[in-house]
């Protein structure tokens, strides 16, 4: 479900919530408020950090709708324009936010840029660009935001805008520190700090219930969508009341966001994940995983790096592990052989040589056993 899929197709909870508010009303606006548009709010704003004040809630249809409106109620809050997004980041399909995405084979030639922004470098140690080493790096690529700001853009920004752990750009996780050193520099520097949790939310990290909690820093904003509402399509943004409130200077509306039968199935997608313990899950099943794909890469030499948090993985496969040559072919290969066995698993990264591993969060050991058994059976074939 690239992500979506949360508490398992067509979960009984889910199911009946949805019937249930189908015969009672389908559709109004926001105009029209209905309740549970305010009770799953309040219900979401309880999983944010004690004291963050992030509170306001805006539903979306999309994760690139929330990103869209984060990045226009930055820049009316603070004045600024210039935007900030990380090198091999993916923040959606429209217009506005290819043009965030810093992933060439997410972006069109003839999508123009509607606005200004810069891409920094991302917390990616496997293939540091500056070929050095954690933690004599002195997290470098972290630090250079500073001089990007002061050379690259007026010196005052908007947004600064990252996913804290990259999913389509191979599940990159940066070093501990990073977010800490990045977010200082952005406000300093005028601007708000915006984490795209459209993959990386809702307890898939399996330690924290948002991934942005893993590094210690509380964004001004967070966009959330996919694993939000297990399926439909529904996302939203959380911001400080100061920041949202001025999206209240001109009319901005959204036909479909907020309707009846996205919240009634947003809700319930929340009370499984909490009743059930999904976070929990994907903490013990994904360590159990993620040790599996380590035993996979003592034994297969095509296994460059094993990363990632939770049921939140990705395997980078390699020609070489000392030039670390993309294994672009090999790792289309290994997608098309585990489909014909059973196993369906995506693909990410600049050269697209990322095994993709983020399932369905109710997934069990026998699930994970199943997985790793059957990459272990593509690998020994595909040179």
């Amino acid at each position: 479900g690239i992500v979506t899929v949360s508490v398992g197709h067509c979960h009984p909870k889910v199911i009946a919530a949805v019937q249930k508010q189908c015969g009672m009303i389908q559709h109004t606006t926001t105009i029209y408020l209905h309740p549970t548009i305010a009770q799953f709010a309040k219900r979401l704003t309880s999983h944010m950090p004690a004291g963050s004040d992030l509170k306001n809630w805006y539903f979306t249809n999309s994760g690139s709708e929330a990103n869209e409106l984060a990045i226009l109620a930055g820049r009316e809050f603070t004045g600024n324009t210039e935007v900030i997004s990380l090198r091999n980041g993916y923040h959606g399909g429209t217009s506005a936010t290819m043009n965030l995405t810093a992933h060439g084979n997410w972006k069109f030639k003839s999508n123009g840029p509607s606005f200004s922004v810069k891409n920094a470098t991302p917390g990616y140690c496997y293939r540091c660009p500056y070929g050095l080493t954690y933690p004599s790096c002195n997290v470098k690529c972290a630090q250079d935001l500073k001089p990007l700001i002061e050379y690259e853009t007026s010196g005052q920004v908007a947004v600064f805008i990252a996913e804290c752990i990259q999913g389509v750009g191979g599940t990159i996780v940066p070093p501990p520190e990073y977010f800490k050193i990045a977010y200082d520099i952005v406000r300093k520097a005028g601007g708000i700090c915006v984490a795209d949790e459209v993959q990386g939310g809702f307890g898939r990290t399996g330690t924290k219930f948002w991934a942005f909690e893993n590094w210690g820093v509380t964004p001004d904003v967070v966009t959330c969508a996919k694993g939000i509402g297990n399926g439909i399509p529904l996302a939203a943004m959380v911001a400080r009341p100061e920041i949202s409130k001025t999206l209240g200077a001109r009319v901005h509306f959204n036909t479909f966001g907020g309707n009846p039968i996205s919240m009634a199935q947003g809700l319930a997608t929340l009370e499984v994940i909490e009743e059930e313990d999904i976070q929990g899950t994907a903490l013990r099943v994904g360590e159990h995983l993620k040790n599996r794909l380590l035993e996979l890469q003592q034994k297969h030499p095509s296994i460059g790096e094993v990363r990632g948090l939770g049921l939140m993985l990705g395997v980078e496969l390699v020609k070489d592990r000392q030039t670390k040559e993309p294994a672009t072919q090999q790792a289309a290969d290994v997608m098309e052989m585990c489909k014909d066995r059973g196993l369906i698993i995506g693909k990410g990264g600049r050269y697209g040589n990322c095994l993709r591993i983020k399932p369905p969060m109710c997934i069990t050991k026998d699930d994970a056993d199943f997985m790793a058994e059957c990459l272990d059976e593509v690998l020994a074939v595909v040179k």
